[in-house]
């Protein structure tokens, strides 16, 4: 627990956290002391002179919050007459060349120069002179476009690349009214982390030219994600839109903040990954190549279990926990094995010392914590025995090739669960359509041991199944939410003083409880 310190602001007392400068230690208790260039991952560049605030009996009276650390007793004044001139002034200067043009701009909606010009100026231009012209629609490499007539020069994006990345492809080149952000020539932007810039800029300056007049910000509705294109387990927005007699679709993922999982950023694969998403979905249940109903595939399935002398189970590593429990209790239940082998979700080599992983499982992790066997031999002894196999989402394809699936599942049954359309699934004798992560809620366990929950997203006009529903259909005993978490805390004591609503945001750390593991 931080210490606490007691200040004044505006005459109150308030309590913050010590050793936070003051824009972040009396944010943290609902006031804002506005700011443009600071960013708690980048740290004081103190170049916008937004956050400006008086300190009673300081010495000097004016101080950048910025760069002022909280001290006990101090007095901060941020609704002064002088400090509202400063703020109106400091609007004044970052207006007079920015151009109106709100309607068509994409950040219209979450634009911070939008919002303290209503809280802290509202003033009539002075302007007598010429607007100075600048570049629009500039190609920055990597998926960034720049519109250098709305820059206010905060250096947000100088600094991420340089601090974060270290790859340092931008730079502000001239002075005055003529500094400009730009690459240097011949150096486009290029590393798995460069579209945070346009997350990092408060103004439209820099947009994705993936999203750009794709869609009105105000339009999306947002839910609470966790990216499933790795197992770190990013924390993201899903932003998605239901346009009218149209399906529901995912427009963006947008880093989220969590300070022991992915910080303020996520990787650009990861960002770009809500396209799949939408795309090769599959919809319809299938007995051999015939489309069927769904109440048809299930009474199908069910016969095939019951004639089934030896059954196995397949499970996705990218599924969450409570789909995991539910497919192993049905697997306990008729004294079938079950199995996680997915070796091909693991690409040796593309992970980084930051935040991407080489093992592009987002619940490997959750197979440990469970006791289901991963292991290559273990699947494939398995498969070999087994007159039925019946695969909960594991994607074979990264794993065997075509004439090595046909091979191993030669004297086999299969039924496919799957999300998504993929070459292998053609063999399959019934395929059963089931929903994608931003289609249902759950948890899973990142690289770090944190568990994770996340929130449902898209609702389809035709839902389909998650595997929890499936694994019921086929005779699963957990029937309920209710007692698929209590299975889950009889296998993880450290989730027994928690229920899925009281999970932290910021997820739950299962190292610090790894004493709750250890028996005497």
């Amino acid at each position: 627990m931080a210490d606490k310190i007691k200040l004044f602001v505006n005459g109150e007392e308030v309590e913050v956290e010590a050793g936070k400068n003051l824009v972040d230690a009396v944010g943290a208790v609902g006031i804002e002391i506005p700011h443009l260039c600071y960013h708690p991952a980048l740290g004081a560049d103190g170049n916008c002179r937004m956050c400006l605030v008086g300190i009673e009996d300081g010495r000097p009276p004016l101080v950048p919050a910025c760069k002022t650390p909280a001290q006990e007793g101090m007095k901060v004044l941020l609704n002064a007459e002088h400090i509202k001139k400063i703020q109106r002034d400091v609007m004044e200067l970052e207006l007079i060349n920015h151009p109106i043009d709100c309607p068509v701009c994409d950040q219209a909606g979450e634009c911070k120069l939008q919002d303290y010009y209503m809280s802290y100026d509202q003033a009539e231009s002075r302007m007598t002179v010429p607007q100075v012209n600048k570049n629009k629609n500039m190609d920055f490499g990597g998926g960034v476009v720049h519109d250098q007539e709305r820059c206010i020069v905060c250096g947000r994006c100088v600094r991420f690349l340089r601090q974060i990345t270290k790859t340092g492809e931008l730079g502000i080149i001239n002075r005055t009214d003529v500094a400009r952000v730009n690459i240097f020539p011949g150096r486009p932007i290029d590393n798995r982390y460069g579209v945070n810039v346009v997350d990092l800029c408060p103004v439209g300056a820099m947009t994705s030219s993936d999203f750009r007049f794709k869609q009105r910000v105000w339009f999306l509705k947002k839910a609470l994600g966790v990216c499933h294109g790795c197992s770190k387990g990013c924390n993201i927005t899903m932003e998605h839109n239901k346009e009218k007699n149209k399906d529901d679709l995912l427009y963006r993922f947008r880093p989220r903040l969590n300070e022991q999982v992915n910080g303020y950023f996520i990787c650009d694969e990861g960002r770009l990954s809500y396209k799949l998403e939408n795309e090769n979905r599959l919809t319809v249940p299938q007995i051999g190549k015939v489309e069927r109903d769904f109440e048809s595939v299930i009474t199908a399935c069910n016969n095939e279990i019951a004639m089934s002398q030896r059954p196995a189970f397949l499970i996705s590593p990218s599924a969450s926990l409570e789909q995991m429990v539910a497919v192993k209790a049905l697997a306990d239940k008729i004294g079938a094995p079950i199995s996680g082998f997915s070796d091909g979700y693991i690409k040796e080599g593309d992970g980084d010392d930051y935040l991407i992983q080489d093992d592009k499982a987002a619940n490997r992790k959750g197979l440990e914590l469970l006791g289901i066997d991963t292991s290559k031999a273990g699947f494939e002894t398995a498969a070999d025995e087994a007159d039925l196999l019946i695969n909960f989402g594991n994607d074979l394809s990264l794993s065997y090739s075509a004439d090595e699936i046909k091979e191993l599942t030669k004297a086999t049954k299969t039924i496919v669960c799957a999300s998504h359309m993929r070459d292998y699934i053609h063999d399959a004798n019934i395929i059963i359509p089931i929903a994608s992560y931003s289609e249902y809620e759950g948890c899973i366990v990142n690289c770090d041991n944190i568990l994770q929950k996340f929130s449902k997203a898209v609702t389809k006009n035709n839902e389909q199944s998650t595997i929890c529903q499936l694994a019921l259909e086929f005779g699963s005993p957990l029937s309920t939410p209710a007692e698929i978490f209590a299975e889950l805390q009889q296998v993880a004591p450290q989730l027994k003083q928690y229920k899925p609503a009281t999970i932290p945001a910021e997820g739950l750390n299962l190292n610090d409880s790894e004493a709750a593991n250890v028996t005497a």
